[in-house]
């Protein structure tokens, strides 16, 4: 029988008390104390009980739900496939089949001859309800790959050796694998990094073909800080594996020699609270990025006997935000960021050095592949919210942008249909937020259209101003679609980043908020017409503004939410918190950082007040944002809230951080979402 009426959950109050404050928390029971194994049949039931509500006030929108997951299908080339990309003898690519929800991966000789197929992730995928490729690394003399792959969204990537010549797999060295892997120089060992039952990546290490994988070496162990997590990587020479460690505000990188990787880790340099860097190797001279004298970075360079010695190359610059350094063997690659649009500076090691052109006044454009030291030109990724993906060859030699790929729109799609703008809204307190916004041509800007605004927010993370065909769906029905480049985010410089986080945490909220304000003042909506949307950290920031502006929102869509802040900071047995202390404040050790996160963390702040309708997802499965929190959410809203909107939880059973694997079956969700943003705000 269909569902009638939502699930009510039961109200056990569970209190704590930190600093002589008493929090006190109804829907505690709904956490598992298996985690992360969930079996408790109360809230599996409850969780399905949430899940059918979902499927019954969906299943009258059923109809639209599929036209728009046609529609976007329809903009998707089904045999779809990557631009070859030349690593020594051979070239890569992947491929999709017709009506395949999972990628291919093939090459051939460079000078010829038939394609073979490293992996069928379709293959892999068959059977389960939830795949994901983690890594693939083909071993420099390309006899083997090495791949790891999650079925269950839990990442935790169970690594494999796979012999190309037979299309086998030969040994299977980790479980609880995650992250890059990295071959050494002689093909006869893979370093990898693995999880612990916390899910903080807290070692690398080095197996041998053949040998026991239990015995692999330990090339570096995070024992000082359990926030630190432990990452790999190599050196565009590839002379060098790189390991690092640190979390959001402090790094530190060793060295570990690809030909030779038993030997000692070199640590480049000890580190140091706030200071960040990164590390690339040419020409016997290591390339470091750096925050140590200026918010924007400076690029030093150091020798490798003496690798805590840098001499600064590019000081730090106020207007110009560095990003990363490739060592190429002809060119230092700078990605960077100059009033809040990517650039990509070339420079020769004897100084010489221009800027790729490109043709919007905003865009997003980026280094893509690139696996070679001394290719004869830079592979390219170059993006607007009116141009489609591109993916072009950087000739240096002569200037030239070679475009090799714009991403096909099988049911057509025609750019002069829409019009693009990047407008400055200025902010409460007289900051000037970039907001990017696409629009069909003849939008009205009388303040009767409708919006879709999105927005982020944290970890240094810029939202760039890409292409999405999903979007199309909205644009087509009269939307205009807009992102908030709020602080917390990187988008106009480091600093950007800190004005938006800890102890200036607000500054993201009211940003937001004040960019739809700008919007309304505009003409781009009104309020009440305005449909909001983000995810994880960034649907913390749909809880607050929800908490504190419920009358601007015609509809919010917020996924994985991370708004349980004050109990997940206060946890510090959960996988991500002490790790997250750096981004949020530590509320255990700090009185401050407590009641600045209980001023508004989204669960702490529900109210009784009518808010707008509203869609949460989660996953069953989530490290990152785990399940409880938005399911905690749902539960205080509909008991607290005094209106009768739609209130929608939606938790995927089998899945993680990032919902469904398939590229189907996630295009189905973000149907589902529009769906309930049309229907929830007057459409047809």
């Amino acid at each position: 029988m269909p569902e009638t009426q939502p699930p009510l959950a039961a109200v056990r109050p569970h209190e704590t008390t930190h600093h002589g404050r008493t929090i006190t928390d109804a829907y505690h029971w709904l956490r598992d104390p298996g985690y992360p194994t969930v079996e408790n049949g109360e809230i599996l039931d409850h969780l399905k009980a949430e899940n059918a509500w979902f499927e019954a006030a969906m299943a009258p929108h059923a109809e639209l739900i599929d036209t728009l997951h046609a529609e976007m299908k329809g903009r998707m080339r089904e045999d779809d496939e990557g631009v070859p990309q030349k690593d020594g003898d051979w070239l890569y690519w992947w491929a999709f089949e017709t009506g395949g929800q999972y990628r291919l991966w093939y090459r051939k000789p460079v000078g010829g001859g038939d394609a073979q197929l490293i992996l069928s992730e379709p293959k892999e995928a068959e059977g389960k309800d939830y795949f994901r490729l983690g890594a693939l690394a083909i071993s420099p003399d390309g006899r083997l790959a090495a791949w790891a792959a999650d079925a269950n969204g839990a990442e935790r990537f169970t690594l494999r050796i796979r012999d190309l010549s037979t299309a086998t797999d030969i040994e299977t060295v980790s479980e609880v694998a995650n992250g890059a892997i990295v071959w050494s120089a002689a093909s006869d060992a893979v370093a990898y990094t693995e999880v612990n039952d916390n899910w903080r990546t807290f070692r690398a290490r080095l197996h041998r073909l053949g040998d026991d994988p239990a015995a692999a070496l330990t090339l570096y162990e995070e024992t000082a800080d359990i926030g630190f997590n432990v990452g790999l990587g190599r050196t565009q020479d590839r002379r060098w594996i790189i390991v690092s460690t640190g979390d959001h505000e402090t790094s530190e990188v060793r060295l570990v020699p690809a030909d030779d990787p038993t030997q000692p880790p070199l640590l480049v340099s000890h580190r140091q609270a706030g200071r960040q860097y990164s590390v690339d190797s040419a020409h016997g001279k290591l390339w470091i990025l750096t925050n140590d004298e200026h918010v924007n970075f400076r690029l030093a360079e150091a020798h490798v006997g003496d690798p805590g010695w840098w001499t600064t190359v590019i000081a730090g610059s106020d207007s110009v935000y560095l990003r990363g350094v490739s060592s190429f063997a002809r060119h230092l690659v700078i990605s960077e960021r100059v009033d809040g649009l990517d650039q990509i500076r070339l420079r020769t090691y004897d100084g010489e050095e221009h800027r790729i052109p490109f043709p919007e006044a905003s865009y997003t454009a980026g280094l893509a592949g690139n696996p070679e030291y001394d290719p004869p030109a830079y592979r390219l990724a170059y993006a607007s919210m009116v141009t489609p993906d591109t993916v072009a060859d950087y000739h240096p030699d002569t200037g030239t942008l070679e475009t090799l790929k714009v991403r096909e729109v099988p049911s057509g799609y025609d750019p002069a249909a829409y019009a693009t703008e990047r407008l400055t809204i200025t902010a409460r307190d007289g900051a000037k937020v970039p907001v990017s916004i696409v629009y069909p041509q003849g939008f009205p800007r009388d303040g009767s259209g409708k919006l879709f605004l999105y927005g982020y927010g944290a970890y240094g993370i810029a939202i760039p101003p890409g292409f999405s065909t999903s979007r199309l769906s909205l644009l087509d029905r009269g939307y205009a679609y807009a992102i908030a480049h709020i602080r917390g985010g990187d988008d106009l410089g480091y600093g950007w980043y800190l004005a938006g986080k800890k102890e200036r945490r607000w500054n993201a909220f009211t940003d937001f908020v004040d960019a739809a304000k700008g919007l309304i003042a505009a003409g781009f909506a009104s309020a009440g017409t305005i449909a909001i949307n983000g995810g994880s950290a960034g649907g913390e920031l749909m809880g607050v503004v929800a908490n504190t502006d419920p009358d601007l929102w015609g509809a919010v869509v917020a996924d994985v939410p991370f708004v349980d802040v004050l109990n997940t900071m206060l946890d510090d047995s959960l996988p991500l918190t002490p790790g997250e202390w750096p981004e949020w404040g530590n509320p255990i050790t700090d009185p401050a950082a407590f009641d600045l996160i209980a001023d508004y963390s989204p669960y702490e702040n529900v109210r009784a007040q009518a808010y707008p309708p509203m869609l949460i997802t989660g996953g069953l499965n989530d490290p990152r944002v785990t399940y409880w929190e938005p399911a905690k959410w749902a539960a205080r809203l509909r008991a607290t809230k005094t209106d009768d909107n739609a209130l929608l939880l939606k938790i995927n059973m089998g899945a993680g951080h990032g919902g469904k694997s398939g590229r189907f079956d996630s295009l189905r969700e973000t149907a589902e979402a529009y769906a309930f943003v049309l229907t929830q705000m007057g459409y047809p």
